[in-house]
C-alpha cells in the first residue's frame, strides 16, 4: 500500500475539504456557482419547497459544482503535464470539460425554472 492509500479515514475528509477549498479559492466560476446555489436554496426555503423539491435543487446544484470541479481538475492536470504549452488535443479536452459544465448548468437552470416557476406564479395568483 502506498503512503497515500494508508493515510487513514479522517485524512480522506481533510484532503477532500482541502480540495474543495482550493477549487473555491482558485476558480471564480465555482465561487459564482456556490453563491448562486446559496441564494437559490435561501429562496427555496422562503418559498417553502417540499423535501422532494429541495432534493431536486440539491442534486442539480451538486451536479453543476461537481462538473466545475472536475473541469478545474482536468485543466490543472493537463496544464501540469504539458507545462502550459498549447496543444490542440489539450484544448479539445478542456473545451469538452467546459462543455460538460455548461450542459449541467443549463439543465440545472431548467430544473430551477420548473421548480420556481410554479411557486412564483402561485404567489402572483396567476395559477391556483
Amino acid at each position: 500500500m502506498t503512503r497515500y492509500k494508508s493515510q487513514g479515514f479522517n485524512n480522506t475528509f481533510k484532503n477532500a475539504r482541502k480540495g474543495f477549498n482550493l477549487a473555491v479559492k482558485s476558480e471564480i466560476n465555482i465561487r459564482i456557482h456556490v453563491t448562486v446555489a446559496t441564494l437559490v436554496l435561501v429562496a427555496a426555503w422562503f418559498l417553502k419547497f417540499s423535501a422532494v423539491e429541495f432534493c431536486c435543487l440539491l442534486f442539480a446544484i451538486a451536479i453543476v459544482i461537481c462538473a466545475e470541479m472536475l473541469n478545474t481538475a482536468i485543466e490543472f492536470a493537463l496544464d501540469s503535464i504539458y507545462h502550459n504549452r498549447y496543444s490542440r488535443m489539450v484544448g479539445m479536452a478542456k473545451d469538452i470539460s467546459a462543455g460538460a459544465v455548461m450542459f449541467a448548468t443549463v439543465i440545472s437552470i431548467v430544473v430551477g425554472l420548473i421548480l420556481f416557476g410554479g411557486k412564483i406564479l402561485a404567489l402572483a395568483h396567476i395559477i391556483p
